[in-house]
């Protein structure tokens, strides 16, 4: 624990705690991780059951089986079986799972101040905040799918950050590709047709830099994709939002949702705006010390966050993926854990999830 935010015993901490569940995109959903939880943890098990079984009628209208039975069965599908299925159904796991989480730390004491959605994970964001019921959240899950079989081409992961990167692509000569995601100061992902991507891919490599292409087969974050994004925003503006109940964040609109912002265009202009998570984060840590929470199956943003912010800021954990997260014993109690006694005890060992390259 950093010596700047130690106290003695009966001391007050000097600056409270916030704790924040960060909901990740679909580059970094795999189904592993949850399946160990599911089988080890009965409050994980639990919240799956729950959030997948409040989506079945969604699900079945768009012909999607039954993902409470598939994620909970002793062979649960693959990432690979899940985007072999109908349009939607990795989507609709996805959402589910990020929902999920975020509920079964909820039940564990560790209910968030804030939520930041980050590209498609700001539709279990604005869920998770009540702006939509599950339901609803499923609905516009399965409608995004949709949209996204239109955007041709891929994305690719590239070892640099924003300037080098924006650096990259003019130098491989491809105009159609576009600076899609800013993850942390040394990462970045660009969008477009798939030749042009492997053109940046080789240049990469020439100048030996990281570059991976991610196995999502559209694009997002494009600025030519304001068709599908259109379409989306009109496919979902019956769905009527509610006051959120706590704030909520996004890294593609560079911050909160105000009382009057027009979520449903939000949600769309992930289709055609990028992330730009550092900024966000920055935000999110400017006024005090911040607990950041991953509520997905991957570690991804975790790691991002732990590569932008220094660790007298923020701590960051993702649950599903660390295998030393205390998730309840069955029958443990947990009314009585409250929010700040657990945030502490996680604020006082996180330094020693941070890896050094990251301090």
């Amino acid at each position: 624990m950093p010596d700047a935010v130690a106290t003695k015993r009966g001391e007050r901490d000097p600056e409270p705690l916030r704790i924040v569940h960060v909901f990740p995109g679909q580059g970094d959903f795999a189904v592993s991780p949850l399946s160990r939880a599911v089988r080890t943890h009965a409050v994980v098990r639990n919240a799956v059951r729950d959030v997948c079984e409040e989506a079945e009628e969604v699900g079945d209208a768009f012909g999607i089986v039954p993902l409470a039975k598939a994620l909970l069965s002793e062979t649960p599908p693959s990432g690979r079986e899940l985007a072999a299925g109908p349009v939607g159904t990795p989507q609709l796991a996805l959402f589910c799972s990020s929902v999920a989480v975020h509920r079964a730390l909820c039940a564990t004491g560790l209910a968030p101040d804030r939520v930041l959605g980050v590209s498609f994970g700001e539709i279990a964001a604005l869920t998770a905040a009540g702006v939509f019921e599950v339901t609803e959240g499923a609905r516009i899950a399965c409608s995004l799918a949709h949209q996204l079989a239109r955007c041709a081409g891929g994305m690719t992961l590239i070892g640099a950050g924003a300037y080098h990167t924006a650096d990259l692509v003019r130098a491989a000569g491809r105009p159609g590709v576009a600076l899609a995601c800013v993850n942390a100061p040394d990462e970045s992902i660009v969008s477009g047709p798939l030749a042009d991507l492997g053109a940046v891919e080789e240049l990469a490599a020439r100048r030996g830099l990281p570059a991976a292409r991610l196995r999502l087969p559209f694009s997002s974050h494009h600025p030519s994709l304001t068709g599908p994004a259109d379409a989306f925003a009109a496919a979902i503006r019956h769905l009527g939002p509610r006051p959120a109940r706590l704030p909520v964040h996004s890294a593609v609109r560079g911050g909160p949702y105000g009382p009057g912002d027009d979520v449903h265009r939000g949600l769309a202009n992930c289709l055609v705006h990028p992330v730009r998570l550092p900024a966000v984060l920055d935000g999110l840590t400017a006024d005090g010390r911040t607990l950041f929470f991953e509520a997905g199956t991957g570690g991804a943003l975790t790691r991002s966050i732990r590569q932008t912010l220094p660790p007298e800021a923020a701590g960051a954990r993702a649950p599903l993926t660390d295998p030393t997260f205390p998730w309840p014993r069955p029958g443990a109690p947990t009314a009585d854990r409250p929010n700040a006694a657990l945030a502490a005890a996680f604020w006082s060992q996180h330094d020693d999830h941070v890896p050094a390259t990251a301090r």
